[in-house]
């Protein structure tokens, strides 16, 4: 594949998302500059019923906002509840777009991520946090407890994080990474990968399939030891594929439950740009964090 034609696919796909200025008579853009509804209220104190704060993480190309429907619904249950912005970079044309973040390397996301759920560990006096994540989130947050100090393999008493969660996460990485235009592991590395990087950010390419940034994550296992991993996947997911490979393998001293909507709920079209709004996925999340949650999964509208 010639890296031009790479560059005018993401180009159209540039266009085609409507970032090149705004539409007459266009909705409010929801740029994330202001907390979901029910986050980041720095005066709440965990319950005994739910000791760990939730810290929520976007994926690529979003920001808190995309959390404006599960952040109330986890209020709601009394958790205390975080978002947080990472990943701006105005490397690229995506980037330095207003209310575009997750663009940015993804091993200095993930720093950003600690210094956050330090914050939120400081204001809460919680040991530890729950993590819940979207599609590069879901990456973030691997990386911040491989490498970033959210777990301690050598003693797993002293992981920051509980549980993770995740929605559609590129954990293997994605042959998809533009919406559909096929990229293969070569696209990693070289001119592609400086096209897709100069129009989309850096961490597009290092969630493609094969990457260098994802051949590290992923070496010597997909888990750390001490944390509990739900992966909910979509099999209408045309941006994280195959779907299946969100899928994690339990390693030592961890536990993963991997779950396909559809298996859950028969027929549900839920899709990977649909997931933090799915009341389905909404609501799998919520048993992923409380086993002892017994609300409806299925028929919602």
């Amino acid at each position: 594949m010639r890296s031009s034609g790479v560059f005018l696919a993401v180009l159209v796909l540039y266009a085609m998302l409507g970032f090149g200025g705004p539409a007459a008579n266009a909705a409010p853009v929801l740029d994330g500059s202001v907390a979901p509804p029910g986050a980041n209220d720095w005066r709440c104190r965990p319950s005994a019923a739910h000791p760990d704060p939730v810290v929520l993480i976007h994926g690529t190309w979003g920001n808190q906002d995309n959390w404006n429907r599960l952040a109330p619904a986890l209020k709601a249950q009394g958790y205390c509840v975080y978002a947080l912005n990472y990943g701006k970079d105005a490397t690229s044309l995506l980037g330095r777009m207003p209310g575009i973040y997750g663009t940015g390397d993804i091993g200095r996301s993930a720093v950003q991520l600690a210094n956050f759920v330090g914050r939120v560990r400081a204001a809460t006096s919680a040991a530890h946090v729950d993590l819940v994540a979207h599609s590069q989130g879901g990456v973030v947050a691997r990386q911040y407890l491989r490498f970033a100090g959210g777990a301690d393999a050598a003693d797993p008493r002293r992981d920051v994080v509980r549980r993770l969660v995740t929605l559609g996460a590129t954990n293997h990485g994605s042959t998809s990474v533009l919406l559909g235009y096929p990229l293969d592991t070569a696209s990693a590395a070289g001119p592609v990968a400086g096209a897709v990087s100069s129009v989309l950010g850096i961490s597009a390419v290092q969630q493609i399939t094969g990457s260098k940034f994802l051949t590290r994550l992923n070496a010597g296992g997909d888990t750390v030891p001490g944390v509990d991993y739900t992966v909910i996947a979509t099999r209408m997911d045309d941006t994280t594929t195959p779907p299946e490979s969100t899928f994690l393998r339990a390693g030592p001293e961890a536990a993963v439950d991997n779950i396909w909507v559809q298996t859950a709920c028969a027929g549900a079209a839920v899709t990977h740009v649909g997931f933090p709004r799915s009341p389905i996925a909404i609501q799998l999340v919520l048993r992923a964090l409380d086993p002892s949650y017994r609300g409806r999964v299925c028929g919602h509208r």
